[in-house]
């Protein structure tokens, strides 16, 4: 006899399914994984066996064999520990046999035959909803898999025992409810920030696109860069679900709890090519992923390795990441807003009039500095923002009277414009104008005489490439739906343009 269990295998945010084969027959005694497991599903033998144990049942002296079908699929984790078990204790009798067929089981057992919790429970309850299945997960994930399972039956047990219990009758668990991640303190407020209008002008305007902040240490462009969440509309539901799935599988759903604020990341320079835009041996996702539809910052551009800088250049095009193996390949999300930010030089003050660089001249300090950066990721962020230092003056002044609920305001308003423009051209999908494709946002941004004018001579003058063109065409229509302009005018066109203009190679030059 072949007791059959359902589960699922993770291929990025995508969940496969999987079915568990146990068999029980006469022969050596001798306890068998089979199916193209990782190391973690060989030791699930161990597990299993110590659970069992402890919940008071003993493995039979007979062969036993597990096959994970297909055969040809790469299994990973400790969450096929749960359906081996299930399936061994239905083999035996510990629990009815066909209790368990229109149910998809994933969960990692411990020692003492408790249930704990494991990455990916959201999108296996996907799977299980789209087969017409219930789903099985360890207790601590079952908020996260109420989220996605509204009309299918979800048990989330605290052990063996207390799930084989229910099935006998004697002991009828509730099902889980989602759970919402409550905000512990409050997001920080453009009005703490004094001074630095213009960095605050160019921050509004990109909230919806890579930003390059350049300044002296103090000038207060960390500051600025945490600020921007708070401008930031909240998750629509369909956002929600991506950004949600991503921090599933990446294991970082605390409690199952979901949050409709947007994601904030902000590795250390000294992370890996595989930290950044995934990778290592389960592909996982990387940072650029887990901030889809949020904010990547990365302080101290130039002291990231330049290498790892580059390869964040396809996914700002494209919006996914391709992690490529021998035996497979792996598409994340990576939909992400980019906002950087750096020194001039490494001395920090060489843009600053009258200081002279104690390490060397100015120019040849800041070329030094600034060679980490390649022309080609320049190219990719919209706004190039100079931050100059902070008087003492401005700091001994009043709060502003405008703080981050005035600018997300008026953020709100654009992006609702945005959404509603490209929803009537039939293209759900942008969210925004830096995501529109280039002839979508040309027919967009009609230029009149002046507009045309101006822009054909700045880009003769900047050395605009033609993704350079579009991105300045992209960042007018932002200021002009902020301005609740319904055309792009030559005010716009002007602004968006100083903006683009490349500051490092203004010092460079210096």
């Amino acid at each position: 006899m072949v007791v059959r269990v359902a589960t699922v295998a993770f291929e990025g945010i995508e969940a496969r399914p999987v079915d568990v084969q146990v068999q029980i027959a006469n022969g050596n005694v001798v306890f068998t994984v089979v199916g193209l497991g990782d190391k973690a599903v060989a030791e699930s033998r161990e597990r299993v066996r110590a659970a069992l144990n402890a919940s008071g049942l003993a493995m039979p002296a007979k062969r036993i064999t597990v096959n994970l079908a297909p055969a040809d699929l790469p299994k990973e984790g400790s969450h096929y520990d749960l359906p081996i078990a299930l399936g061994i204790m239905a083999a035996i009798g510990a629990i009815p046999p066909d209790s368990l067929s229109n149910y998809t089981v994933l969960g990692e057992l411990a020692l003492d035959g408790t249930i704990t919790a494991v990455a990916g429970v959201l999108p296996a309850s996907i799977a299980a909803n789209a087969r017409g299945h219930g789903l099985i997960c360890p207790h601590a994930s079952g908020p996260e898999a109420a989220w996605a399972a509204q009309d299918i039956d979800v048990l989330a047990p605290l052990s063996l025992i207390q799930l084989a219990n229910h099935f006998k009758g004697t002991q009828v668990m509730a099902r889980p409810r989602p759970a919402v991640r409550r905000q512990g303190e409050a997001q920080p407020d453009l009005c703490d920030i004094k001074g630095q209008e213009s960095a605050k002008r160019a921050l509004e305007i990109a909230a919806a696109h890579n930003l390059l902040l350049n300044g002296p240490p103090g000038a207060g462009k960390s500051m600025l860069a945490a600020r921007l969440p708070s401008i930031l509309p909240p998750l629509s539901p369909r956002e929600l679900l991506e950004v949600s799935l991503i921090h599933s599988i990446a294991g970082d759903l605390a409690g199952g709890a979901l949050t409709d604020k947007r994601p904030f990341r902000a590795p250390h320079h000294s992370a890996s090519m595989a930290a950044l835009v995934g990778g290592g041996t389960r592909a996982r996702p990387g940072e650029i992923s887990l901030a889809h539809h949020g904010v990547l910052f990365l302080d101290e551009l130039p002291e990231f390795q330049p290498q790892v800088l580059d390869s964040l250049r396809q996914p700002l095009e494209t919006g996914e990441v391709a992690i490529a193996r021998a035996n497979h390949r792996i598409v994340y999300p990576a939909r992400f807003q980019l906002v950087a930010a750096m020194n001039p030089c490494r001395c920090g003050h060489a843009s600053e009039p009258g200081f002279t660089c104690n390490r060397q001249p100015n120019a040849r300090c800041i070329a030094q500095y600034q060679a980490r950066l390649s022309g080609p990721l320049l190219d990719r962020i919209d706004l190039h923002v100079e931050v100059p230092a902070v008087a003492a003056a401005d700091l001994m002044l009043p709060p502003p009277a405008e703080g981050s609920r005035e600018t997300a305001e008026r953020v709100a308003a654009a992006r609702n414009i945005q959404v509603a423009r490209y929803a009537g051209l039939g293209l759900p999908g942008i969210l925004s104008n830096a995501a529109a494709p280039a002839n979508v946002i040309e027919a967009m941004a009609q230029l009149d005489a002046g507009g045309l004018a101006l822009v054909r001579e700045a880009s003769d003058r900047l050395h605009l490439s033609a993704r350079g063109f579009h991105r300045v065409l992209k960042l007018a229509r932002t200021i002009a739906d902020l301005d609740g302009a319904g055309e792009v005018g030559r005010l716009h066109l002007a602004e968006a343009l100083t903006y683009r203009i490349d500051t490092t190679r203004q010092l460079r030059a210096a």
